[in-house]
């Protein structure tokens, strides 16, 4: 096991890529949401494969993160989280040239590969490097790049897709990814392996890939009965895993984490439901601001940079505050707030005013951002230096399937009231009823998050 001494470790370059990299991320992945009327418009994409565009990125992300993140445990964290970046790079540059629908699909499928390498190692390096005191504030502070990101992209996507086109999202962030390779590659020396001598768990690897696979997609394709049958051969597919993985000395996914750990089981738990109930947020509002509202992608991102925004400036402060007290009545409050936030939104209507929906996605993004932070501190202190990269991947795992089965609320909703036909004059009431549908969902899974953020005994620090 090699652990570099702080002398060994630039500390500033360190925390400047993890963040530059956790910026990049969710800059594009917002922009993204931006730029899909442009993209479908190009395309002749429905509403469902606009939302593949998004679900294809997060749904590789997570199939992939728990091997990485174990693999990063075996090989070296630094050296996952290089070939991570060039890979998103690459992928990257493939999404700017594509020439149809589903090459950009395929190509964003590849980019959550990328990303699944990126994500799994790049808080086990920032929490491996500082000492546990600071662990908070460097959570805090990474945590606070992707709701910057966040906060950017709306505006950013909106005036770049309005002005050069959707591909040049794609163009600047790959541009800026090389950067991020050079310093990671002749600035960070140090190398964290904390499971050298563990053997990879090829077995539990090969059920647990197409099973989550299965399940999200199946889930993502409901109601039709060959997506229920799909979705209940991925759960048994989980369940299987599961029993697999108590039996293995060197599991992908140490079970005992879950179910002797009440601390990571809630927390992990919590962060589930979280993105589960708010990351379709921005997708649903993309649609609404510009076939509701006729607003242009550059209004359009205007109105959604205010949920960002405020995440931003709420992780930092939240992320330092959970180094003082119990983090746990930090995330069940940014849980609490989120309701009241999402409950809001569940009553817009096609002449409702943008300071209504203004409002609402502040108090969404103070929510979140008191959340965010405060949980995933909880989740890293509570386990042992060892299962960092595990944990890491875990939290990353549980955000993207989050993301997925968000994603897969809303276009299960849309599918029903609008169908295989893109938006329109003629059925844009189904498509706001759909969305008040989402809402709804969304309110109800964050107050079962509530108290799921809340479960838990004193936290131990590490």
């Amino acid at each position: 096991m090699k652990i570099p001494k702080n002398n060994e470790v630039n500390r500033t370059v360190l925390m400047a890529v993890t963040m530059a990299s956790n910026f990049l991320n969710p800059l594009m992945g917002a922009a993204v949401n931006i730029a899909l009327p442009s993209i479908g418009s190009e395309f002749s994409l429905d509403a469902v494969s606009m939302s593949w565009v998004t679900m294809a990125y997060l749904l590789a992300s997570a199939v992939f993160l728990l091997p990485m993140g174990k693999i990063g445990d075996m090989l070296g964290r630094k050296k996952i989280f290089l070939f991570g970046n060039i890979f998103f790079t690459i992928a990257t540059l493939m999404c700017a040239f594509s020439s149809s629908g589903y090459f950009l699909i395929s190509s964003r499928l590849l980019q959550g590969i990328g990303s699944a390498m990126m994500y799994s190692t790049s808080m086990a390096i920032v929490i491996s490097a500082f000492p546990p005191q600071e662990r908070g504030k460097v959570i805090g502070l990474n945590v606070s790049m992707v709701y910057l990101g966040l906060s950017i992209s709306p505006f950013l996507g909106g005036i770049l897709t309005q002005t050069f086109g959707w591909r040049s999202l794609f163009f600047i962030n790959a541009a800026v990814s090389f950067f991020i390779i050079f310093a990671i590659y002749f600035k960070i020396k140090a190398e964290w392996i904390e499971a050298k001598n563990e053997k990879f768990d090829w077995l539990g690897t090969l059920i647990y890939m197409p099973s989550m696979t299965a399940m999200m997609y199946g889930f993502s394709k409901l109601p039709t009965t060959p997506a229920i049958l799909t979705t209940i051969l991925g759960i048994a597919g989980l369940i299987a895993f599961v029993f697999v993985e108590f039996k293995n000395p060197f599991p992908v996914l140490n079970m005992k984490l879950f179910f002797e750990n009440k601390i990571f089981a809630s927390s992990n738990l919590s962060a589930f439901i979280n993105y589960a109930a708010t990351f379709a947020v921005s997708f649903v509002l993309s649609l609404y601001l510009q076939y509701a509202k006729h607003l242009t992608p550059n209004e359009a991102g205007l109105v959604l940079i205010t949920q960002p925004v405020l995440m931003a400036l709420v992780a930092i402060f939240s992320g330092r505050l959970s180094d003082k007290i119990n983090p746990r009545w930090l995330a069940s409050s940014g849980m609490a707030i989120s309701v009241i936030g999402l409950l809001m939104l569940s009553y817009i209507e096609q002449n409702t005013s943008q300071a209504f929906i203004i409002t609402a996605l502040a108090i969404l993004g103070f929510g979140f951002g008191l959340f965010s932070s405060p949980n995933t501190n909880m989740i890293m202190s509570s386990v042992e230096r060892k299962f960092y990269g595990v944990a890491s991947a875990t939290v990353g795992t549980m955000r993207n399937t989050g993301m997925v089965f968000s994603m897969a609320i809303a276009a299960l909703s849309v599918h029903i009231f609008v169908g295989q036909k893109q938006i329109n004059d003629s059925n844009i009431e189904n498509f706001i009823h759909s969305s008040q549908v989402i809402f709804l969902v969304f309110t109800i899974l964050c107050i079962i998050g509530v108290f799921s953020s809340f479960v838990g005994k004193k936290l131990i620090k590490n």
